[in-house]
């Protein structure tokens, strides 16, 4: 079954199991556990949930940082060629009052203090989303060499000739 069609039955049937005695309660909750293949404890909470499908609101902590401050944040790492954030987090004022004075990139005053205040955690978790993308190290050009390899010798199952 699908979500959708899950929903709509789930409708369906909460009328009739809030409606009905303890008894009738075991046999609407059977046939909706068999049918949906819900577990039954996630089933009963289904049914008695107010507005099922729905969350009223979102979980959580709320967001301190808009997506303004990330994507600022995504123009400042890239434009220090991808340090990371232990070295970013203290080259990011001395950054901030670079751009400003050359004006060629002009940053909301309010996202400024937002992006002075970030700590270096805080720049990771910001820019997860960039690294996933980037794909392996690019500055490693360090490959594991052969001739040490074939100087070893390596004794197998039988004598040496």
């Amino acid at each position: 079954m699908t979500r959708g069609s899950i929903l709509e039955y789930l409708l369906a049937v909460k009328g009739r199991y809030l409606r009905a005695t303890k008894a009738d309660k075991k046999k609407v909750l059977d046939e909706f556990v068999r049918v949906t293949g819900y577990h039954r404890k996630s089933a009963i909470r289904a049914l008695n949930r107010p507005n099922p499908g729905k969350r009223i609101e979102k979980r959580g902590r709320p967001k301190k940082y808009k997506s303004t401050v990330a994507s600022e944040l995504k123009y400042l790492w890239e434009i220090t060629d991808h340090l990371c954030s232990k070295r970013l987090h203290p080259f990011l004022p001395e950054l901030l009052n670079v751009l400003k004075r050359s004006g060629s990139h002009m940053i909301n005053p309010v996202v400024e203090t937002d992006l002075r205040a970030l700590s270096p955690s805080t720049i990771d978790r910001l820019l997860r989303t960039c690294h996933q993308k980037g794909g392996s190290s690019r500055f490693s050009t360090t490959r594991p060499g052969t001739l040490l390899k074939n100087s070893i010798p390596i004794r197998t199952f039988t004598d040496w000739t």
